[in-house]
């Protein structure tokens, strides 16, 4: 089923989400259903739990290639539940990031240029993967939303923050600059 997204604002949005207790559950399997659904519906490159209302430690990212995202490397179709991140550097890279809690807006983000992530998928099975480039950024943007974390409070420059339309005139979204 596809489900209403908060939008930035709502105070749902800006909590920390607790974490999964139960794997294998025919309520978690709907949840995952409908994050997928609505992410789909919106072209998304991730949806995370929070920003459906559900106050619980559950990402999704991934899956093909996204309208919304064109330039972007694939990223594996995954379910993270409880995610835990480490960085592999401190070293990090800007890049142009939207969300579908923020439509039509767009914002110059630096994140992590990589990343060790743990978690677990929906039947309780370990997840344990590096990542770089475009899935690092993907996996901390989703991630952020579990911790309240919308990603306008990470843009440092806001001269390179606003409207996509204004921003990106000929629809070409860049990738990065």
């Amino acid at each position: 089923m596809i489900r209403a997204v908060l939008r930035m604002g709502d105070v749902r949005l800006l909590r920390r989400a607790a974490p999964v207790q139960a794997f294998d559950t025919p309520e978690l399997a709907a949840l995952i259903q409908d994050m997928r659904d609505t992410m789909a519906h919106l072209n998304g490159a991730g949806l995370a739990a929070p920003q459906i209302g559900v106050d619980l430690r559950v990402v999704i990212f991934g899956g093909g290639a996204s309208p919304r995202y064109p330039d972007a490397s694939s990223v594996p179709d995954t379910v993270l539940i409880n995610p835990e991140l480490m960085p592999q550097s401190e070293e990090e890279e800007g890049g142009w990031e939207g969300c579908l809690s923020v439509p039509g807006l767009r914002g110059w983000v630096p994140r992590w240029t990589s990343l060790r992530y743990t978690g677990f998928d929906e039947r309780g099975q370990l997840i344990d993967r590096l990542a770089t480039g475009f899935h690092a950024r993907v996996v901390q943007h989703e991630c952020d939303h579990l911790d309240g974390v919308l990603y306008p409070m990470r843009v440092r420059d806001f001269s390179r923050f606003g409207y996509t339309d204004v921003l990106f005139p000929d629809g070409a979204v860049a990738a990065d600059d």
